[in-house]
């Protein structure tokens, strides 16, 4: 029993000094972000560094959803006689889901490394100690940067594998499925609503957040050498998709019932 109820123990007081401790950074981002001087080359940088840079990545993971998921829709719905709601069926699920859900993963995985072991080794190198000591705010210029570029770049980056996904699926529906693409591009763009994109899109700034407030705390809480900067980035990769994948359910709720109010 106490061999099983010490990790146990030890697992929630971790997840409850993560939880005080990104409501803590959150609330000095906040507190932070309209005083004093801004650094815009600093936020421009980071847009690019996880923006542009991340494109590449996040096309060839539409891509290759949209495409699965028609070869899937019309080999199942064939056997039915409904292989003319493959249109239908997967812009809905790419607009709502699958779009935000795994572009916002990839992103997890490649920025959220990224951020984590950039910011640890900082801490490792004592340099955040030298941006202390010339009396600028850590917060101000390594964490603020990180997090307005993820709120910007990650509703694009959805919005650019939305269209890119759909158009994934066009192609395997006009070769391996036989629909007319005039056909297909029609019912994508006359049974897709704005509630659909709206749904999807409402959830990156919050999946933009579960990546970019996480990955910066635990880069800041590397304590000494650089075994632990890999132990914060591996934390912030799985912190992030794990609050990414729950999160998308109860925002999904959310977005449904203020649907349903409307």
């Amino acid at each position: 029993m106490n061999n099983i109820g010490l990790p146990f123990t030890e697992f929630m007081i971790e997840t409850l000094r993560f939880i005080g401790g990104v409501g803590l950074l959150f609330r000095d981002v906040c507190k932070e972000l309209f005083r004093g001087k801004f650094y815009w080359k600093l936020v421009a940088e980071q847009i690019y560094q996880i923006g542009l840079r991340s494109m590449p990545l996040i096309v060839i993971t539409a891509v290759s959803i949209g495409m699965v998921m028609s070869l899937q829709f019309g080999l199942g719905l064939e056997k039915f006689g409904g292989k003319l709601y493959v249109p239908k069926l997967l812009a809905v699920t790419i607009l709502r889901e699958m779009g935000p859900v795994f572009t916002s993963l990839m992103l997890a995985a490649r920025v959220g490394a990224g951020i984590a072991s950039e910011i640890g080794s900082m801490v490792v190198t004592q340099q955040i100690d030298a941006i202390r000591a010339l009396g600028t705010s850590p917060i101000k210029k390594i964490v603020i940067p990180r997090v307005l570029a993820a709120l910007v770049t990650l509703p694009i980056l959805v919005s650019m594998a939305n269209i890119v996904g759909n158009a994934g699926g066009l192609i395997v529906g006009a070769v391996e499925l036989n629909l007319d693409p005039n056909f297909y591009l029609l019912k994508v763009m006359t049974t897709s609503s704005i509630q659909d994109y709206l749904s999807g899109f409402g959830k990156t700034f919050f999946f933009a957040l579960f990546i970019a407030v996480p990955s910066c705390y635990f880069g800041l809480t590397v304590k000494a050498g650089t075994k632990e900067v890999g132990i914060a980035t591996t934390k912030a990769v799985v912190v992030s998709s794990i609050l990414i994948v729950v999160g998308d359910f109860f925002l999904s709720k959310l977005f449904w019932i203020f649907e349903k109010m409307i």
